[in-house]
């Protein structure tokens, strides 16, 4: 799959000093984590243990607050002892301690396979599912609409940067997967878009399932729904016997307004996929097309003769979401964008931004005029021609 995906489980994670661990958020992820409370002083410190077959191995001492003289040196052994660990909740305890996310769990309801093959397989197709569901929510959290195409793509995608994926769970055989959504900067506001338009889209699924009505689905597009996130949940589901996605609020950041402090969890089955393939084709056809004013830069021309209408593509700088478009121009306007390019400018340009092949082409196109850009940015242009002369050869030469 194209685009970044979160970052990997095993890249190295610094263990947080003791003096910026909260002893009641380091509690609250051991317990959401399945780590067991196994007695200690009441009100001063409790222990707690590992969950399945380590819940025998490694214990920790964690002080209930920093009111006592030896919490400091508690939470160090603590955090130390977690960096030590072979559980792999130990992990995702420090990943939840070292940077403030909202975690998102998915999980897939699929027989079981004998082998590690098929295991990697299951894996693969559940981190494919789950980047897609978060690069829906990435895209909604920056403008609702039914179908994105390439709009919002590049911000969606590098927000996605810095999200982290948790190990796989033990024994899941591809089952399970948990990403850490960092609160900070626009983290938050993924989690909380994402979470309202499953929401959304499991009522929707419910309506059309009883009353074969598809009113739902439109309405779902306010809270986020998309044909993405219809694409993301119908590849989760999809041979399996169901799957779910569930959101746990960071301990440090607590709840959003408006939010219980335990979300439910959102399940969909191979019932919902008619319904969801119905919507998402309904998405496309219904998103209408964007009037335009682009600023870009030209980089290849082409056309089938000296003379007549060419076709342009345009790496986008301003005016709309879109990385690249392509254009049909008439001779007159061709020429104007040649000649630009040649001399290192980009160009202006008016349109409509066109549903049809993802917002990629721009329909109606006129009204070319160059656009003065700092020395900096023409030299750039200009090496940008120099790199790819052949494109040139191939539109002013009139070769196929």
């Amino acid at each position: 799959m194209d685009g970044p995906w979160p970052q990997d489980d095993q890249a190295p994670l610094s263990v947080p000093r003791p003096d910026e661990v909260d002893p009641a958020v380091l509690g609250a992820l051991l317990a959401r984590h399945g780590w067991r409370r196994r007695g200690g002083a009441p009100g001063a410190y409790a222990r707690w243990t590992p969950p399945g077959r380590l819940a025998g191995g490694t214990s920790l001492l964690v002080p209930e607050s920093r009111d006592f003289p030896d919490s400091g040196d508690l939470l160090g052994e603590a955090l130390m002892a977690l960096s030590r660990s072979a559980a792999p909740s130990a992990r995702e305890v420090l990943t939840g301690l070292a940077v403030p996310s909202d975690e998102i769990r998915w999980r897939r309801e699929v027989p079981e396979s004998p082998g590690s093959t098929s295991a990697w397989t299951a894996q693969e197709r559940l981190r494919a599912a789950a980047r897609d569901t978060l690069l829906a929510g990435a895209l909604a959290a920056r403008g609702r609409a039914g179908y994105y195409g390439a709009r919002h793509r590049r911000a969606a995608e590098a927000s996605l940067e810095r999200v982290l994926t948790g190990p796989p769970g033990a024994g899941s055989g591809g089952r399970e997967l948990t990403v850490f959504v960092p609160v900070q900067e626009d983290g938050r506001a993924i989690a909380v878009t994402l979470l309202r338009a499953l929401y959304a889209l499991r009522d929707a699924a419910d309506y059309h399932r009883t009353t074969g009505g598809m009113e739902a689905y439109d309405a779902a597009v306010a809270a986020g729904a998309s044909r993405e996130l219809t694409e993301a949940v119908i590849a989760l589901v999809q041979g399996t016997e169901g799957a779910r996605v569930a959101l746990e609020w960071s301990p440090a950041a607590g709840p959003p307004p408006g939010f219980a402090a335990r979300p439910d969890p959102v399940e969909f089955s191979p019932g919902d996929l008619p319904g969801l393939r119905e919507a998402g084709a309904r998405y496309v056809r219904d998103e209408p097309s964007v009037p335009v004013c682009l600023t870009g830069a030209v980089v290849r021309l082409r056309r089938t003769g000296p003379g007549g209408p060419g076709t342009v593509r345009l790496r986008v700088l301003s005016g709309a979401e879109v990385a690249q478009v392509r254009i049909t121009l008439d001779e007159e306007d061709y020429r104007i964008a040649g000649h630009a390019h040649l001399v290192g400018l980009p160009i202006r340009v008016r349109g409509r931004l066109e549903s049809r092949g993802g917002f990629r082409r721009l329909s109606g196109a006129g009204g070319v005029t160059p656009v003065q850009v700092d020395e900096a940015e023409r030299d750039r242009l200009v090496k940008s021609l120099q790199e790819n002369l052949d494109f040139f050869e191939e539109a002013c030469g009139g070769g196929p």
